[in-house]
């Protein structure tokens, strides 16, 4: 489909941050990609960052990692597990990135003159980059917008100023607005509310938009009379009015709107035709990680567990290979500082698997090291991931290969075992934005290993985000070793992924496995851990059954 015909989504919050615009977007994206239609997706952040890369994990979340090495919001995720699509740079939007733009063209006299000013230079720039969704993929059907932060917000004023000029420049069939917003239920009062949601409509509205379809989160269903209510006072109509309650999982959001009939308004208004959407696998799914036969309680060990934002990928990868194996993942979260302080065997007892996750700095590195030889010792599985992979090899070459001084050069420059070390062309880096190794890069399996067992095949691609590397001065050291080096870049130079051949599974790999993990399609190496997490749960119980319920019990207590 053309440019011209391709029309437009877009989706805004209001009354409150984190009511979840990420996961109504990509569950309306998935419900119209089930009818049919070619959909793309995209972003748009108000904060003047070029990209999230540099951003501290407690204040921004997960950094979302793409093929083409774009470092993006976390919400990216969302779309790409959604809709099991990949996106691309074109994909993330941002204050950042526009002004740079704006401004390198100032510098060049592109504006012969004239002064620069939001409206119309700023605003023309986000509003060519939103149609540059529409012309990478010239087959698109719809894009949807989603505007980051709540109406009301300085940051978010160009974004909502070029989109409200795009709905005028539009057919009005071309347009839809999608306003997500809070109905809350006061208890004392034993009522809802919907003075928030009038508020935060009258705001879209004095700045010349007017919502078609209104998402509301809340705790209990609409009635007639609370829709009717806020459809009189915000101009909608009533059946336009969504209940958005809190679900199980976040999967089970496209299944209410989908029984709420969002799919069904989206195309009336745009004026679409399209089949009734197939969701019979989703369904499925869902199905699947409510009601699983089995449970197992994996330990992810790192230093930002008080921001589960840190690792939803890492979160919903579990999710995902708790469906394929038909177990509830239940996670624990434990601070790598306080396994410093307190000792493994305190915080780890009765788990089933060890995550550690990527990060950056030195602190809480030593309670991943220590909290990884506990289970490479007690023989529990254990995945490593980034900097989980090379504590899990400073963890090998300090209490098997006997150098007890073993570290990373990320942390200690002058080592006399920097077995893990700076990337070579990384050296003399300086600018900390989009400069570490990013994106897919291809990985040649040893077929003697758990690793080729999950994939199947010799050769994958995973997403990588790192600086530090194996330092192959210790290759041959390891060569003696059960510790094996069972994947490498095609050239043989980096060491992509060591397994520990004498441990029932115990493998650490240098890319992010957990960007790509979907919903209906386990990442491999998730499934096959959370696998071998169950068989050791099993073989536990059958050993000693009462010890787990012995250790449910000390937790309780």
């Amino acid at each position: 489909m053309s440019e011209k015909k391709t029309k437009y989504i877009f989706v805004t919050g209001g009354v409150v941050s984190a009511l979840g615009k990420g996961i109504a977007s990509a569950s309306i994206a998935l419900l119209l990609k089930r009818r049919g239609l070619n959909v793309n997706i995209i972003k748009c952040d108000p904060y003047i960052n070029v990209d999230p890369g540099t951003m501290n994990p407690f204040q921004h979340g997960e950094v979302f990692v793409l093929d083409d090495g774009s470092e993006t919001d976390l919400d990216l995720g969302h779309y790409e597990r959604f809709l099991d699509q990949s996106m691309s740079k074109d994909n993330n939007v941002t204050t950042g990135q526009v002004y740079h733009t704006v401004i390198s063209r100032e510098r060049r006299g592109d504006y012969l003159g004239a002064t620069v000013q939001v409206i119309p230079h700023i605003t023309e720039e986000i509003k060519a980059l939103i149609r540059r969704a529409a012309r990478v993929r010239p087959e698109t059907d719809i894009v949807i917008v989603e505007i980051g932060g709540t109406v009301g917000d300085i940051e978010s004023q160009p974004f909502l100023e070029a989109i409200r000029q795009m709905a005028l420049e539009n057919e009005p069939e071309a347009t839809v607005f999608v306003h997500l917003t809070l109905v809350p239920y006061v208890a004392t009062a034993g009522e809802m509310k919907t003075k928030p949601t009038q508020h935060s409509v009258k705001s879209l509205r004095e700045i010349g938009i007017q919502p078609a379809i209104l998402v509301c989160r809340t705790a209990k269903i609409l009635d007639e009379s609370i829709r009717n209510k806020i459809g009189l006072f915000c101009n909608v109509p009533a059946k336009r009015v969504i209940s958005a309650i809190d679900v199980e999982t976040i999967y089970e959001v496209p299944l209410q709107f989908n029984a709420e009939g969002v799919g069904q308004e989206v195309c009336q208004h745009l004026r679409l035709k399209a089949a009734e959407p197939d969701l019979s696998d989703w369904e499925e799914m869902v199905s699947r990680a409510k009601h699983p036969s089995s449970r197992v309680k994996i330990a992810i060990c790192g230093k930002y567990v008080h921001l589960k934002d840190a690792y939803k990928s890492i979160i919903e990868a579990f999710v995902h290979a708790g469906v394929a194996n038909d177990a509830r993942v239940d996670l624990i979260w434990v601070s790598s500082e306080d396994i410093k302080q307190s000792g493994a065997e305190s915080l780890l007892a009765g788990i089933d698997g060890l995550l550690i996750p990527g990060g950056f700095g030195e602190r809480g590195v030593e309670g991943k090291i220590e909290s990884i030889r506990y289970v490479r010792e007690n023989r529990i599985p254990f995945l490593g991931i980034c900097l989980g992979m090379q504590c899990a090899v400073i963890e090998y070459a300090r209490n098997v290969c006997g150098l007890k001084d073993a570290h990373s050069y990320e942390f200690y420059a002058e080592l006399k075992h920097p077995v893990i070390h700076l990337m070579a062309d990384q050296e003399g880096v300086t600018n900390l934005g989009a400069t570490m190794r990013l994106g897919a890069y291809p990985c040649i399996l040893d077929k003697n290993t758990k690793s080729y067992q999950a994939y199947g095949i010799e050769n994958i691609s995973e997403r990588h985000r790192h600086r530090y590397e194996f330092n192959n001065a210790y290759r041959e050291l390891f060569a003696n070793t059960t510790l094996i080096l069972a994947g490498l870049s095609p050239d043989g130079r980096l060491v992509e992924v060591v397994e520990d051949c004498s441990h029932p599974w115990f493998v650490g790999v240098q890319f992010h496995p957990e960007l790509k993990s979907r919903p209906t399609r386990a990442h491999p190496l998730f499934r096959d851990f959370i696998a071998a997490a169950v068989d050791f749960n099993h073989k536990k119980k059958e050993s000693d059954p009462a010890a787990d319920e012995m250790v449910a019990r000390q937790r309780v207590g």
